[in-house]
């Protein structure tokens, strides 16, 4: 009787030990091929991967980013919404219909934007058309200055933004605005 306790004691310790380490090593920022070169030795990048660090830096100041002459990868809002880790560290470019500005995600501290210095910009899903949804899982950043020029956008206006997406908090991605245009204007109606 004591063995069979002892046995499954020793059982319970090691499957919770086990779990605990297969969760931490999905929580970890890995990229596969980074880790198979290291295993195997290759010192020499294969085309067409990308590096993403163990630590990926959450928050990057945005004096650093308008310094540099930058080009900005097409892609939909959905995709940067499906693929986060993928994007993170990118400078991304799309068309979306706005929707308002908001306080969404403002002092977060794992990635943090000042209240004071940025305010939130909330697009309308393109996965839904015909209705008027915040696409509230892509936290967007404008500078209030750049905002203010852009006080008189109407949900449903069609822009461009142009930015970088500087964190993943929460699973979601974070990105700082650099270049806001406004595309078309759409007539605001009256009830």
């Amino acid at each position: 009787m004591n063995k069979t306790k002892l046995i499954t004691s020793v059982m319970i310790i090691v499957m919770a030990f086990g779990i605990q380490g297969f969760t931490n090593a999905q929580d970890r920022n890995l990229d596969p091929i980074q880790t198979i070169n290291r295993i195997n030795s290759t010192t020499s990048k294969p085309v067409g991967t990308t590096k993403i660090a163990a630590n990926p830096v959450v928050n990057q100041p945005v004096t650093q980013q308008r310094n540099v002459s930058k080009s900005y990868i097409t892609v939909t809002p959905v995709a940067i919404v499906q693929q986060p880790k993928f994007y993170l560290g990118k400078n991304v470019k799309f068309k979306a219909k706005f929707d308002k500005f908001s306080t969404l995600g403002l002092d977060y501290r794992p990635a943090f934007r000042s209240s004071e210095k940025y305010i939130s910009l909330l697009i309308q899903r393109p996965d839904i058309p015909g209705r008027n949804i915040p696409f509230s899982e892509l936290k967007i950043f404008v500078d209030r200055e750049s905002a203010e020029k852009h006080i008189d956008l109407n949900a449903g206006d069609e822009i461009e933004i142009s930015g970088h997406i500087f964190s993943i908090a929460l699973g979601d991605p974070w990105m700082s605005v650099e270049e806001f245009n406004v595309l078309k204007s759409t007539p605001v109606k009256i009830k």
